[in-house]
Formats: structure tokens, C-alpha cells, sequence
């Protein structure tokens, strides 16, 4: 059977797609080359980083703009892509029978909203260690949240929703959860959205393992703002889970109301934080709640650094810094 590596797994290093002119950042791009700047300097400073760009010209770009790292751990592929959300179209690494083996999903573009053909067919065109299992089913990286146990967190909004997999029951899905995953249990929140999130309430904007018994959540506590409800519920549904199975749950803030240009709400969320070999790497947005943000990641995470990076910019898109990486185990890659 194969079992999904949980992200805290030793990591080879981290996998994320640059910005560039033909991608929806190209109207902030400074600010969202900024951000991803910030996020490989983090990265770089504990392991290795591989970086998809579009050509020659873009990968010495990336260098230039990168300025001094550790160029032994950068590595940079040239293809094309259409989006940079690494997270949904990125390999998924699972053990069997001792051996790595990556699964290989078909990413859809969030139920078809966008084109996301180039992106589905990256994975396959990647250079790894380890056999690669093309899997014909709809499935993204942050609609999952699992343990070493094999207990498995998602959302029914978006793993049942009839823009993924329109012919599979519940029954179906677990089953597949369990063949391709190592899904021993599955539990499902049927509660809990963002607004401004294309991804129909992927679970890594709202909920996560930061070990096999410790689940961080954004928690609501302001009953005027339009997220108050789900969000209870939601919290009411993980308080059952931790009593059932003897499990911590660490609350996070919720921002304040943050806006675009055009006034719709921006999904910013401190759930999408990325684990690192030694470091969980936070987004914050420049509010008042980001102190106590990493305040409560530092109790789930007491023996990690807790590295902040302004994800702002990644909102505009909506998404952020999980969103946009997807974590490479060792022996994936040389």
C-alpha cells in the first residue's frame, strides 16, 4: 500500500513555479517577485530549492534577482506553465513497499475555472529519483491534510464537489484516498470556507497537522464579520475530532478584512504555512493579528524557527505561501 509522506517528512528541498509576464501576476509583478524572493532566501537557508522558469532568459533573470545564495542547493527547470500554484499541480511523494514513489494527479484548474493544462503535465516532464504513477484522477495538493497515522483531513466542499470527480460517491473517494494515499481514516469538515478562494475550501487555507496530534486551525471570534459562522462550525467539528482521537488543536487568528482594488475580500489565511527541515515558514499580511499568529505557531511548533514572510501580494491571487510550494522528500531528487 502505498502512505503519503506527512510535510514534516526530512525534505530534499521545496518546489515552486516563478512569476512571468503571461501569468495573472504580471500586473503586481514586482510585488509578487518581492515576495517569492523572501520565500527562496528562506528556503535556500535550509535546503534545497528547485524553481520552474520559462526560458533562458527568465532563469538568469531568477539568478540575477535571487542576488548571493547557496547556488550548490538552487536548481532551476525550464518548461512551460501556466500558473504558479505549486501546491495543486506538484508531485505527491508516497512510501511503497520501502520504496519513494511520486503520484501524479490530474489538476483540472480548480474544477475548470482556469486553463491549467501545461501545469497538470508538469510533473511528468520533472527529472526525479524515484518512478513516477500517473493517477486519472482529479486531486490538488492543498485539498489534503495527512498524518503519519494515515488519518487524512479535507473538505467535503471540494473533494466531493461535482466539478472534480462528478461520477465517484463518498465511498469512491475514500477509496481512492486509501489506495493512492494510505488514507487509514478520512475526515471530512463540512464546514468552513474563504472568501476570495478559487479552490473550493482547500483544507490547507483553513486547517493543518503540524505533527501526527496537533491540528492548527483559523479560529473567527468577531460575529460581525461574514466568516463568523462557518468558521464556528468548523471550529466545533475539529473540538470533536480532538476529543475523539486525543488531539491538540491550536487556534490562529483571523485577519482583519483585507481588500483588493476592486473591493473584494482577499482570502488571507495563517493556515497556509509551509513546514521546513527546522523552520515552518509563516505568512503574514502587515496586520495587528500577525504577532499573535506567530505567537500560536510557535506553541505548535516549539522546536522549529518560525520564519514570517510578508504574503500579501500572493492574496491578490488568492492564495499564498502553501499555495505556491509543494514540499520534494529526500530521495526524490539528487
Amino acid at each position: 500500500m502505498s502512505r503519503l509522506l506527512p510535510e514534516w517528512h526530512p525534505q530534499w528541498g521545496v518546489m515552486i513555479a516563478w512569476p512571468h509576464s503571461d501569468t495573472d501576476w504580471a500586473y503586481i509583478m514586482d510585488r509578487a517577485e518581492a515576495t517569492y524572493r523572501a520565500l527562496a532566501h528562506a528556503i535556500l537557508a535550509r535546503e534545497n530549492l528547485l524553481i520552474l522558469c520559462r526560458d533562458q532568459a527568465h532563469e538568469t533573470h531568477i539568478r540575477d534577482y535571487l542576488g548571493a545564495v547557496d547556488t550548490s542547493r538552487l536548481h532551476l527547470r525550464q518548461l512551460d506553465y501556466n500558473d504558479t500554484w505549486a501546491r495543486d499541480f506538484g508531485p505527491l511523494t508516497v512510501v511503497r513497499n520501502g520504496d519513494l514513489l511520486i503520484k501524479d494527479f490530474v489538476f483540472n484548474g480548480w474544477g475548470g475555472k482556469f486553463e491549467a493544462a501545461l501545469d497538470s503535465a508538469t510533473t511528468a516532464k520533472l527529472d526525479w529519483n524515484v518512478a513516477v504513477e500517473s493517477v486519472p484522477l482529479v486531486m490538488e495538493g492543498g485539498s489534503l491534510e495527512i498524518n503519519s497515522r494515515g488519518q487524512l483531513l479535507t473538505t467535503r466542499y471540494c473533494l466531493m464537489n461535482p466539478n472534480r470527480n462528478p461520477d465517484l460517491s463518498q465511498a469512491d473517494i475514500e477509496a481512492q484516498l486509501e489506495k493512492h494515499l494510505g488514507a487509514t481514516q478520512v475526515w471530512w469538515l463540512n464546514h468552513g470556507d474563504l472568501e476570495g478562494d478559487d479552490t473550493d475550501a482547500h483544507v490547507d487555507t483553513l486547517a493543518r497537522f503540524c505533527d501526527d496530534n496537533t491540528i492548527a486551525y483559523v479560529q473567527c471570534t468577531d460575529k460581525a464579520d461574514s466568516h463568523y459562522e462557518e468558521l464556528s462550525k468548523m471550529e466545533q467539528e475539529l473540538q470533536a475530532l480532538a476529543a475523539k482521537h486525543q488531539l491538540m488543536l491550536v487556534p490562529l487568528p483571523m485577519t482583519p478584512a483585507l481588500f483588493d482594488d476592486e473591493g473584494q475580500r482577499l482570502p488571507a489565511t495563517y493556515a497556509n504555512f509551509l513546514i521546513i527541515n527546522g523552520a515552518v515558514l509563516l505568512p503574514v499580511y502587515g496586520c495587528d493579528t500577525d504577532a499573535l499568529a506567530i505567537s500560536q505557531m510557535q506553541k505548535a511548533f516549539p522546536k522549529h524557527d518560525i520564519v514570517p514572510i510578508d504574503c500579501l501580494s500572493l492574496t491578490w491571487q488568492h492564495g499564498s505561501l502553501h499555495c505556491v510550494t509543494m514540499q520534494l522528500p529526500q530521495g526524490v531528487r539528487d
